[in-house]
């Protein structure tokens, strides 16, 4: 039984020497800026969406100090380019936190924060997979359903439109694990959250995308075509990993071997 994060399956398709390295063999790359700003809105806005859950009373200022120590006291080595600073990062960090609150947050009901599943046995296909669930809400049906937060850069398009294309499968694995984590039945189709990580106030958006039906569908598959999963595990099992050097994240930033890598050549 061979155990994979469910963030990293996109990894095996696009590199698989890459996600070999990352995922099965421990290597790690610094963890850049754009991946630390975004670590850093999701602690935040966790803390104020768990405080309006339990009735804690926190507010948004009060939520936003998660975002500064994630920055300032990182647990994992950082490397930063030349036009980053923690101090921008921190600035971007607590806007975007307090846009997500004034404009995302209001509109939800939200049933649990971060929820993490330990460990998803599937024993048929030999893989176990773990991972956290950044939100399960309530729709206005009841049914409840998962939302994925995403940063980035090109997170929330100038119309307001946060794209979906390309990341079902990666939703379905989420809702599986938010299930069997929360015990709730997720029935409601999921969706993504966009924050904008723009470095003026008119890059910062937020936004959140329509429904994403039958995220499960592409993970699990039908008699005719294997899902994902078992894509992912024939891969792992068979030890077949070839290196992608046409990949946009072919790079030493990104690749813990790419100096080794003899898909380079």
């Amino acid at each position: 039984m061979i155990t994979i994060r469910a963030s990293a399956l996109g990894d095996f398709f696009d590199c698989p020497a890459r996600a070999e390295a990352k995922h099965l063999l421990g290597k790690r790359t610094p963890m850049g800026g754009a991946a630390l700003l975004g670590k850093a809105v999701h602690a935040a806005t966790a803390v104020y969406d768990q405080s309006v859950i339990d009735g804690s009373g926190i507010t948004v200022d009060e939520a936003a100090a998660a975002a500064v120590d994630t920055i300032h006291r990182p647990d994992e080595e950082v490397s930063l380019d030349a036009d980053e600073s923690m101090k921008e990062a921190e600035g971007i960090a607590i806007a975007l936190h307090r846009r997500y609150c004034a404009e995302i947050a209001p509109r939800q009901e939200y049933l649990a924060v971060e929820v993490t599943c330990d460990r998803l046995e599937i024993t048929d296909l030999g893989i176990a997979l773990t991972g956290t669930t950044d939100r399960v809400g309530r729709n206005s049906d009841g049914e409840a359903g998962i939302l994925d937060i995403k940063t980035g850069k090109t997170a929330v398009g100038a119309d307001g439109t946060v794209k979906t294309s390309g990341h079902a499968y990666q939703l379905g694995v989420y809702e599986l694990l938010a299930e069997r984590a929360s015990g709730l039945p997720i029935a409601a189709p999921a969706q993504i959250i966009g924050l904008q990580t723009g470095k003026t106030e008119r890059g910062q958006r937020a936004a959140i995308s329509g429904p994403v039906v039958g995220a499960r569908d592409v993970l699990i598959g039908d008699e005719v075509q294997p899902g994902v999963l078992e894509m992912v595990a024939r891969m792992i099992h068979a030890g077949a990993f070839p290196g992608n050097p046409r990949s946009m994240l072919c790079g030493p930033k990104f690749c813990p071997i790419h100096q080794s890598c003899r898909y380079r050549l």
